[in-house]
């Protein structure tokens, strides 16, 4: 990535959010016409994650950035709809991001995967209830689940598993444009909160087929165990006469 950027507004001028999504609106036209298919990031509303676990993503990115100025700038571009394109695959997230050229510049951001350790420990706090579980596959994330984002070992990666470049000529590591993929991937979050496995390189039928499995089996071990909630028939006729 080429380092001959200047970062002052004497030298180089923001574009305008007019320019910015003018830009956006020509380049999604242009591939629509070529029948090729973009998957566009849109921020409605003042916040751009709404889920605790998609605001938690946004809080984390400071970890990654070596200019604060970028964040804000990320933002920005973001809510302008610059981010035309973003898909997230294991591992891997490719973006294209409109600036004030025409053609966009492309982010491609690494991630890696969990090992097999860590990867085990999320199954098995995740299949201790198999209600969390549940809400996973309907798009929500149990709040007694955070630890697995929020802990020491969880799903958020280091800024040592992370790595990511950009085709524009800033010389910050992370650029405006990188900071508006990795906001982006938040507005995902939100709607998907699997796409967390996903990124990390978990597969996730795999994932909800051991998670199931893990379950069921805890559950026939403890079948035959009596519970202490259970009411005996002596105390149930004491309660009820």
């Amino acid at each position: 990535m080429a380092r001959t950027y200047y970062d002052t507004e004497q030298y180089f001028e923001q574009p305008s959010e007019y320019t910015l999504k003018t830009n956006a609106s020509a380049t999604v036209q242009k591939a629509r016409s070529k029948g090729k298919q973009l998957h566009p990031v849109t921020v409605t509303g003042r916040k751009i994650a709404k889920s605790w676990w998609g605001m938690a993503w946004c809080e984390n990115l400071e970890r990654y950035a070596d200019y604060e100025s970028r964040l804000e700038r990320g933002k920005r571009y973001l809510r302008s709809g610059t981010v035309v394109d973003l898909q997230i695959d294991k591992g891997h997230v490719q973006a294209k991001v409109q600036g004030r050229r025409k053609s966009p510049y492309k982010v491609d951001i690494r991630i890696s995967p969990v090992n097999e350790e860590k990867c085990e420990d999320i199954i098995a706090a995740c299949g201790k209830r198999i209600d969390s579980l549940d809400a996973l596959l309907k798009g929500r994330f149990p709040e007694e689940l955070k630890e697995i984002f929020l802990g020491a070992d969880g799903l958020f990666p280091t800024p040592r598993e992370i790595s990511f470049q950009c085709s524009c000529p800033d010389w910050a590591l992370m650029c405006k444009h990188v900071s508006a993929v990795l906001y982006g991937i938040a507005v995902r979050f939100d709607e998907d909160p699997l796409l967390f496995f996903e990124l990390r390189g978990i597969d996730v039928d795999h994932f909800v087929d051991v998670t199931l499995e893990n379950s069921v089996e805890s559950m026939l071990r403890n079948v035959n165990v009596k519970s202490s909630r259970i009411i005996s028939d002596r105390n149930w006729k004491k309660l009820f006469g």
